[in-house]
């Protein structure tokens, strides 16, 4: 059939013939063409509208189910079981000004300053909510506590973007909205079951590093190399061992920067390497509790640490070597999952590897475990 027939065929070329019914079809199709294109952003707007809104919905229920378990477990620990909801909500609104960078220069020391005083501060307020309770339950209540905080600051963020684009119908905060959105519920499900670990004293997923490292404290005496930070020192094929992670099992990291400037420093301690354990972010498609060798300094946080390891590192030429077990953000926060724990001989295994092959009889080597130390001792 040819174009002019199949043209004579739909009626296009003839005049309005009520009895074809595909001549129906072409005038609503011509009338509806207009209608979406002055209308269509906005229906598209009411859908995405609708999606986000529902999402809201789960976030603010995690939001609020986080606030009362957090305040259940702090009336649960007080010896009074006064009702501690004013300081708990005054707590989740607690914020951070991070130092001006417009110049570089000693903007590692400001931040520490900074960072120092906020950890210090929400010391001083989780002990003013708890006062008479043992520095094992404040780190467990301390935790807990972030976690409602950043489950409180996801479901605002989110809540002012939905606000916004319901206001202004911008398709562009809406889209960009709607595209993160399931990355959000992720995280916040995941601070959601982190608060039920911190609460039961479990490790998580970010203690493995602490978890090797304290194994090969046991029967040492652990001295203090930092606040909160201890060390132990040890021997392996003749090479000379000291071990250092975050004093556990209060959920704490420690300061392992500081602890390093202590020992090279102050305590005038020879390293011929610096061996650090942590958890990494794995890439999709990667498996859970793989391990992994690297060289560099293996310890997340906002940069304080790192550069303080780097600054040791660099001055005094000593080599810095990572081992790594990759998991999920999910995986760090929650409750260890056997993948991760089945990791440890092959993370041990990797580190006397690695003294191995890049020291040799008679040097030195710091082994440091990284991480979150709940439910980890030594």
């Amino acid at each position: 059939m040819n174009l002019s027939a199949l043209v004579s065929q739909l009626g296009l070329d003839t005049e309005f013939d009520p009895t074809n019914p595909l001549m129906y079809i072409y005038i609503i199709s011509l009338a509806i063409i207009p209608i979406f294109m002055m209308y269509g952003q906005k229906m598209q707007s009411k859908v995405i509208l609708g999606e986000v809104s529902k999402s809201l919905t789960k976030l603010k229920t995690m939001k609020d189910n986080a606030r009362l378990d957090t305040i259940d477990y702090v009336r649960a620990i007080l010896p009074d079981k006064a009702d501690p909801s004013a300081r708990v909500d005054k707590f989740l609104e607690y914020f951070t000004i991070m130092p001006v960078d417009m110049d570089p220069s000693g903007l590692v020391r400001k931040v520490e300053h900074v960072m120092r005083t906020k950890d210090e501060r929400m010391r001083a307020e989780v002990r003013k909510i708890c006062p008479g309770v043992d520095d094992y339950e404040l780190s467990k209540v301390e935790n807990i506590l972030e976690a409602a905080t950043a489950l409180n600051m996801i479901y605002k963020v989110v809540r002012h973007f939905f606000l916004m684009g319901k206001r202004t119908t911008s398709m562009f905060v809406l889209v960009q909205l709607q595209m993160v959105m399931p990355l959000l519920l992720e995280e916040a499900e995941a601070l959601k079951k982190a608060m039920g670990a911190f609460r039961n004293g479990q490790p998580i997923g970010d203690g493995i590093g602490p978890m090797v490292v304290g194994r090969m404290m046991l029967g040492k005496e652990k001295l203090q190399a930092a606040k909160e930070t201890v060390y132990a020192e040890g021997e392996y094929a003749g090479r000379r061992l000291y071990l250092l992670k975050a004093e556990g099992p209060a959920g704490t990291v420690g300061r392992p920067g500081e602890a390093i400037q202590r020992l090279v420093g102050d305590l005038g301690i020879r390293l011929d390497a610096i061996i650090m354990i942590d958890a990494a972010l794995k890439l999709e498609g990667e498996r859970t509790g793989d391990v992994a060798e690297g060289v560099g300094a293996a310890i997340g946080g906002i940069g304080v640490e790192k550069y303080q390891i780097e600054d040791v590192a660099t001055r005094y030429e000593i080599p810095l070597y990572a081992v790594i077990v990759k998991q999920s953000v999910q995986d760090a926060i929650t409750v260890m999952r056997k993948e991760i724990s089945d990791s440890f001989g092959r993370v041990t295994e990797t580190v006397h590897a690695v003294i191995d092959d890049k020291t040799t009889e008679g040097q030195s080597v710091l082994v440091i475990g990284v991480g979150n130390t709940m439910g980890v001792a030594q």
